[in-house]
């Protein structure tokens, strides 16, 4: 389904991504773990077209993505959650989710009983300004905004960062039951051990390039993953 090919990636003169190589398959969970400054952002927004790549490629479903604008990227069947969600202010949040599906048009009442039915607190608070919500609400919101495009692959950078324990256990199972229906998932996180415990593949990553990579049982607790996050 994604398939990232030697993919480089620069901010400025910082080099951020090194030849990463990764696939995501039809229906599979993926994770991407490292610490801060591993390139799992880059990687994320040089899929979603967020960020131009200086090498490589991505392909999703065998047609070339690195050319194509963000709106483009999603009529395609992908959407991002981009860590530290902005754009949510003034609009309710039944607003904010009906602008989601703008994007993919059809079947959009169908996907909002979906998104209420993992989030009840959005359907609490439809009439609510975005902005109003606490940082757990919006987080909900900003997952169930990009899952209003109907996305076959649905990226994730970092969506349990500062959430309370009962909201991430929320979000984490949220995502289960997605790709439990079907939606693949690329899941960029420095969770370790909750994303090991969803995902059937993993990639580690540091500065900017993929230093190992397996299944859950294979990875954990491993010197690759230790030192991914310890320096």
């Amino acid at each position: 389904m994604l398939t990232v090919s030697a993919l480089a990636a620069s901010h400025g003169a910082a080099r951020a991504l090194r030849g990463v190589t990764l696939t995501v398959g039809p229906g599979a969970f993926t994770a991407l773990l490292g610490g801060n400054g591993a390139g799992k952002s880059t990687l994320l927004h040089c899929v979603a077209g967020l960020h131009r790549a200086g090498g490589g490629s991505v392909q999703f479903r065998g047609a070339e993505l690195g050319r194509l604008r963000p709106h483009a990227v999603v009529r395609r069947g992908v959407a991002l959650v981009p860590d530290w969600p902005t754009g949510l202010g003034a609009l309710s949040v039944a607003q904010t989710l009906a602008l989601g599906a703008l994007a993919r048009r059809g079947r959009e009442a169908s996907m909002l009983d979906r998104v209420y039915t993992l989030f009840p607190q959005l359907a609490e608070h439809r009439d609510t300004p975005a902005g109003a919500l606490d940082g757990d609400t919006r987080q909900m919101l900003a997952i169930g905004r990009a899952l209003m495009t109907r996305p076959r692959l649905l990226l994730l950078d970092e969506p349990t960062r500062g959430l309370s324990p009962p909201a991430m256990a929320q979000v984490l199972e949220a995502l289960e039951a997605l790709n439990a229906a079907g939606v693949a998932i690329l899941l960029a996180e420095q969770a370790a051990a909750a994303a090991l415990a969803l995902c059937d593949y993993a990639y580690v990553m540091k500065r900017g390039a993929v230093v190992a990579q397996g299944k859950p049982a294979d990875l954990r607790g491993t010197r690759a993953l230790l030192e991914a996050f310890l320096g």
